[in-house]
């Protein structure tokens, strides 16, 4: 089992579908959700699903599902599109231990964006923040681009 950085394929179909819509004002739910060194998620995951995913255990300031992101309106530079999400925490009152996190459309019955690896190790925090930071809004660093 692995996780692996990655766009998954199913959502670069959905994007020509017209299933997923990014913009701030009247756009779809995306939601972030953490899942342990056993899961097995990257460019063939196709949606999000509540049980035998590997997902953190809820509890410990984290909640099944993960949390809702807020999004900022796709744009262009040059010849990328781009889109992003505005930082998450989750706030530990106990111990949340994660490797890796999927973003999906909550609005189009969980289907999968993006999945993350967070490194060769788990990353944790004890009643604290674990706070998931997104890569600077722009054509080359963006989380959401298409060149």
């Amino acid at each position: 089992m692995a996780i692996s950085q990655a766009m998954c394929t199913s959502f670069k179909k959905e994007l020509l579908e017209g299933v997923h819509n990014f913009k701030n004002s009247g756009g779809n739910t995306f939601k972030l959700a953490l899942f342990t060194s056993s899961a097995s998620i990257g460019a063939a995951t196709t949606a999000y699903a509540s049980s035998g995913i590997n997902e953190v255990a809820a509890g410990n300031g984290y909640s099944t599902g993960g949390n809702p992101l807020t999004r900022v309106d796709p744009t262009t530079s040059s010849t990328t599109a781009f889109t992003d999400f505005v930082d998450t925490t989750f706030v530990a009152s106990g111990t949340i231990t994660a490797r890796g996190a999927m973003i999906y459309n909550n609005s189009a019955s969980n289907k999968a964006v993006i999945t993350l690896l967070f490194g060769s190790s788990d990353k944790s925090a004890t009643d604290g923040n674990f706070t998931i930071q997104f890569p600077t809004a722009d054509a080359s660093s963006a989380i959401i681009r298409i060149a």
